[in-house]
This record gives structure tokens, C-alpha cells and sequence, in this order.
């Protein structure tokens, strides 16, 4: 029986534990975001910050923010303010003629780099919130995202 009350006080314990970080849900924690990979230190990084998997990597629809910021570095910072403690995946993408697009080919291929939160494993088409996601439980989160350029 002893066994099985300390079981369930670790279960109890863990459970609470689990859920202390929504608790306090101000909206007071950031994003730094290391970007490296770049091609050239020219045009700007353009990134969307999604909350849900609706929408995600391209739907500006259903973005939490979006923002492009100039270059001045070949391995730039971003700082994503104002989020509330969850769950978040970001997809970046260079874009090197500032027309705040990710162009692509007549196939669809990016002909810009891209980049997205966790750095998942790309084939054939872009990952999913899932594979992208992040959890943000404190003040700052720090990532670091890998550009790819076909």
C-alpha cells in the first residue's frame, strides 16, 4: 500500500507541476531567435510566429505576428516580445529583393532561404507545427535556426 500512496503523490505532484507554467500567462516572455546559414548579408529576414497548427508554415491568415527586419549581419538576431507562456512555431525566410515574399519557381520550390523553429528534417514539403513547435515556459526561450537554401 505504500507503494501505491507514493505513486500517486508523484503522480499528483508531476500533474501539478505540469500545469504551473499556464498558471501566470502574462504576456512578458520572448523569443531570441540565432539565425544562421545566411547567403549574404543583404535583404531582410521576414518571420511568422504561430500558435496553432492552422495555418502554418505560410497562412499570414493565422499568424500571432509577423515582421521582416533588415539585415546588417550574416548570422542575425531576432527578439519576439509579448508572447504568453504555450506552445509556438516560427518559420523564417531571407528575403534577399524585400519584396516581403518568399518567391518560388514554377514548381513551387523556394528560390529564397527558409528556415523554421527546431530546425526539422525537410523532403518534400514544408514540416509541420508539430515538428516546428517550441515551449515557451519562462521569461525567455532561446533558438537557433538553421537557413536552407535550395
Amino acid at each position: 500500500m505504500k507503494k501505491w500512496s507514493a505513486s500517486l503523490l508523484l503522480l499528483a505532484t508531476g500533474g501539478c507541476l505540469c500545469f504551473a507554467p499556464q498558471a501566470n500567462s502574462s504576456s512578458n516572455s520572448v523569443i531570441k531567435v540565432q539565425i544562421d546559414g545566411l547567403q549574404e548579408a543583404k535583404g531582410q529576414i521576414c518571420y511568422s510566429i504561430f500558435a496553432k497548427s492552422k495555418g502554418f508554415p505560410d497562412s499570414s491568415d493565422n499568424t500571432l505576428q509577423a515582421k521582416c527586419v533588415s539585415i546588417q549581419e550574416r548570422s542575425p538576431k531576432l527578439t519576439i516580445e509579448n508572447l504568453h507562456l504555450g506552445t509556438y512555431a516560427l518559420a523564417i525566410f531571407h528575403d534577399v529583393n524585400g519584396d516581403g515574399e518568399l518567391n518560388r519557381n514554377f514548381l513551387g520550390i523556394p528560390q529564397e532561404g527558409f528556415g523554421f523553429s527546431r530546425n526539422p528534417q525537410i523532403q518534400t514539403s514544408p514540416p509541420s507545427f508539430g515538428e516546428s513547435a517550441v515551449l515557451v515556459t519562462g521569461a525567455e526561450t532561446n533558438l537557433q535556426v538553421q537557413m536552407r537554401y535550395f
